[in-house]
C-alpha cells in the first residue's frame, strides 16, 4: 500500500509543480512536496537515506537542468530565481523523484537495464508532458536533439540514483 501511495503522492508533485509553473507560479508543487517530504520520511524504513537521496536529487537536477538551459535546449516557464539556472519548481520534481527511489521505484535497483530504460523513456516523456500540458518548459533545439538529450541525461541520472539509494540503504541501521 505504501508503493501506491508513494507512487501517487509523487504524481501530485508533478501535476501541481508543472500546472504552477506553466501558469506562472513557481511555488505550487513546494507545499506538496512538502507534504510528501513528511509522509514518506515518517514513514520510510530508511528516512536517513531518503533524507540524503533528496539532496542528492536535488544537486542532481540543479546540474542536469542548468547544463540543458546552458547548451540552449530548454527554456523553463516561471524561471525563479534565475533563467540560467534549473528553476526552483524543477529543483522540486527532483526531489519528489529521489523520494521514489527507495519505495515505488526499487523494483528496479537490481535491474539496471530497465532502469536505464525506464530514465531514457520516462524523462523525456515527462519533458514533453510538461511543455504540452502545461507550457512549463519550452524546446530551444530540435524536439529529436533535445529528447536524445534528454534520454542520455535520465539514462544516467536514473540507474546513479538507484545505485546510491541500494548503498544508502545498505548503511542505514535498522532492517534492509
Amino acid at each position: 500500500m505504501n508503493l501506491i501511495v508513494n507512487a501517487a503522492l509523487f504524481q501530485f508533485v508533478w501535476f501541481a509543480t508543472v500546472a504552477g509553473a506553466g501558469a506562472g507560479h513557481w511555488w505550487t508543487g513546494l507545499p506538496v512536496l512538502a507534504v510528501f517530504a513528511i509522509w514518506q520520511l515518517r514513514t520510510s524504513r530508511w528516512p536517513r537515506a531518503d533524507a540524503a537521496l533528496i539532496g542528492i536529487g536535488i544537486a542532481l537536477g540543479l546540474v542536469i537542468d542548468s547544463a540543458l538551459i546552458a547548451g540552449g535546449w530548454l527554456r523553463y516557464a516561471t524561471p525563479v530565481p534565475w533563467a540560467q539556472l534549473a528553476p526552483i519548481w524543477i529543483i522540486v520534481l527532483w526531489a519528489g523523484f529521489a523520494l521514489t527511489v527507495n519505495h515505488s521505484l526499487a523494483f528496479l535497483k537490481r535491474r539496471f537495464a530497465w532502469s536505464l530504460l525506464f530514465g531514457a523513456i520516462g524523462g523525456p516523456l515527462a519533458y514533453l508532458g510538461a511543455a504540452r500540458l502545461f507550457a512549463a518548459v519550452e524546446f530551444t533545439a530540435p524536439q529529436l536533439h533535445v529528447f536524445a538529450a534528454l534520454a542520455i541525461a535520465w539514462a544516467i541520472a536514473t540507474p546513479m540514483l538507484l545505485a546510491i539509494a541500494a548503498r544508502l540503504v545498505a548503511r542505514e541501521p535498522g532492517p534492509a
